[in-house]
Parts: C-alpha cells; structure tokens; sequence
C-alpha cells in the first residue's frame, strides 16, 4: 500500500515535493493545505486528484505522512499535531530558526515514536554516499578539510521570488537556504564542526538578510571548514563545496555535480542525468519510505538538523 502524505505549505518546496511524490510508487500526495488560495491552485494544476483540505488539521490526521514544507516559525504547532496524532513527519530545512524554541519542540518530539526526518536533499545522494565510500576506503588518503563557494547575482534567486520571505533577515537567507546544506554534508564527512570565526554582513537595510559571510568552523582536530558566500555582481550563480583528501579531492557544484582532482583539473565522476533534481529526489524519496517503514536510511534526523541550525545561527549572529 502507498503511504498517504498530507503536504503543508504549497509554495515552491511543497509544490515541488507534490511533482515527484505523484509519480514515485509508494507514495500518494492527497491531503493538501496551504492559506493562500494561489498556492493551492497551482498545487491542483499539478495534481488534479488530490484536495485542497479546509484546514491544515483535517490534511493531518487524514494522512500517514506529513510533510511540512511552511515557513519554519509556523511549523511548530502543526509538528506536534501530527506526532501526538502518531502521523510519520517530514521537516522542510531549517529546522528552526530560534534555536530555544527548535530545542524545546526536538525534546517534544522525543516523546512520541514516530518515524521524523528532515530534508536535507543531499543526504541520500550519490554524490555524498559514493564519497563517504571513497573516504571510508582510504581512497582519499588523509582529509584535509573543506571548501564551500556560494555566489549569486542576486537573493532571492529568480525562481525563489514567489517566496518573499526568503528576502528577509528574519527567516530568510541563502546561509539558512543553500549553505545549512553544505555544513550538513560537511557534519556527515567530518564530523561535528564548530564556530573558530565568522564575519556576516547585512545591507543597510536592517530587515533585509546577509549579502556576504566569511567563515571557519573546525571539528574537534582542528580539521577545518572554510565559507565564503556573497550576493551581487553580474556572474553566474556558483554553489560548489570541495572536500579535500591528500590523495585526491572531490567537488561537488549545484549539489549534483560530482568530479575529483588527484592533483590536476577536476574531471567529472559521472555523465549527467537529463533531469538531475528528479534524480535527487527519487533517492530522497526512497529513503523517506525506508523512514516511514522504521528502516535504516540515510535521511537527516531532527537532532543533524538542529545541530546545523545552530552552526547556521551561530554564524549569522556574527556581523562585527
């Protein structure tokens, strides 16, 4: 039997979730909900069959599965609705951005034996597994640490705008967006990091998010993450993230380009797929369906993703 998903939230990441939960096999995206009327009429272009419910309430606990993919400071509630209601949940990243309330509501979750997992698209990857490997089999020799490179011309990006809260410093920026992925696959190849410095620069706007960070984060032996992210200038958008070995390096750019360098240029690992967020998705997907069965799977749990929440809030309050 298919696991029925209620979807909370239908802006970009909900409707994008509903496309490739629709035609995956052991899913059945058909509770929806979301308060703009908008949202959820683009949500039935996408799949006629499924209901807009009345309220997000009704979507939960006629669901197996709920995913919410709200902005994270109305998350809260509709969490703990479906895990006291015995519901599966699946958390759009961040986590959270106040970190008392993020800690408060992962010790509630605790409490209840649910299957909970958070969407960290790279974490079923094959990118990150096959380099796990290749660490694991001493392929890479010593590692060295890792760089991480995110340049856009401008935040939002163009197809991000319909999401205008990602603009703003409140719950907005690409250090929450795009770079809390790259710390999570950083965490998940070296181990835990922490904050050696950072420098966050805002626009003289104060409600307007970071346009630049520079950063170093360590773990424990002192191998350390390097972060350099800006907004602005005409370029084209780059999102790379190196891992360094003594042997050979791999690079990883839009989160699916796979490549590696034993010293001379970076020579692509694998011929890319004609849709590669489809892809991504189906690995995510079926990992997700492992989650929900109480299987192993490679899926970020709560605990990564607060973990990453912290290093992510640590770095933005660091603007002096």
């Amino acid at each position: 039997m298919t696991v029925k998903v209620a979807i909370i939230g239908l802006g970009i990441m909900g409707r994008r979730m509903l496309t490739h939960m629709k035609i995956h096999e052991n899913y059945t995206p058909t509770y929806l909900w979301d308060p703009d009327v908008k949202s959820c009429q683009e949500a039935m272009k996408i799949s006629p069959l499924s209901q807009i419910m009345e309220t997000a309430s009704q979507a939960i606990q006629a669901a197996d599965l709920v995913y919410l993919a709200c902005p994270p400071t109305v998350r809260k509630d509709y969490a703990l609705e479906a895990a006291a209601s015995g519901k599966a949940l699946f958390l759009e990243k961040p986590f959270g951005i106040d970190l008392k309330e993020s800690e408060d509501l992962m010790r509630d979750l605790d409490n209840y034996d649910i299957p909970i997992a958070v969407n960290f698209t790279q974490a079923a990857s094959s990118a990150l597994n096959e380099l796990l490997e290749a660490k694991n089999h001493g392929d890479m020799g010593t590692l060295l640490g890792v760089d991480i490179v995110i340049n856009y011309s401008e935040w939002p990006r163009q197809w991000q705008k319909e999401a205008d809260w990602l603009r703003f410093k409140a719950e907005g920026g690409m250090t929450r967006e795009v770079m809390s992925h790259f710390l999570f696959f950083s965490e998940r190849v070296l181990g835990p990091l922490q904050i050696i410095w950072a420098k966050t620069t805002y626009p003289a706007d104060t409600s307007l998010c970071e346009n630049a960070v520079l950063a170093r984060l360590e773990t424990c032996e002192g191998c350390g993450v390097n972060i350099m992210a800006s907004v602005g200038g005409a370029q084209p958008d780059r999102q790379e993230l190196t891992v360094k070995g003594s042997k050979s390096s791999r690079r990883i750019a839009d989160f699916h380009k796979d490549s590696e360098s034993t010293g001379g240029p970076f020579i692509p690992l694998r011929q890319e797929p004609e849709d590669p967020r489809a892809v991504i998705l189906k690995r995510q997907l079926d990992d997700l369906y492992l989650n929900v069965k109480r299987q192993p799977n490679r899926l970020a749990t709560m605990h990564e993703a607060f973990r990453i929440q912290q290093l992510v809030e640590g770095i933005l309050s660091r603007s002096n």
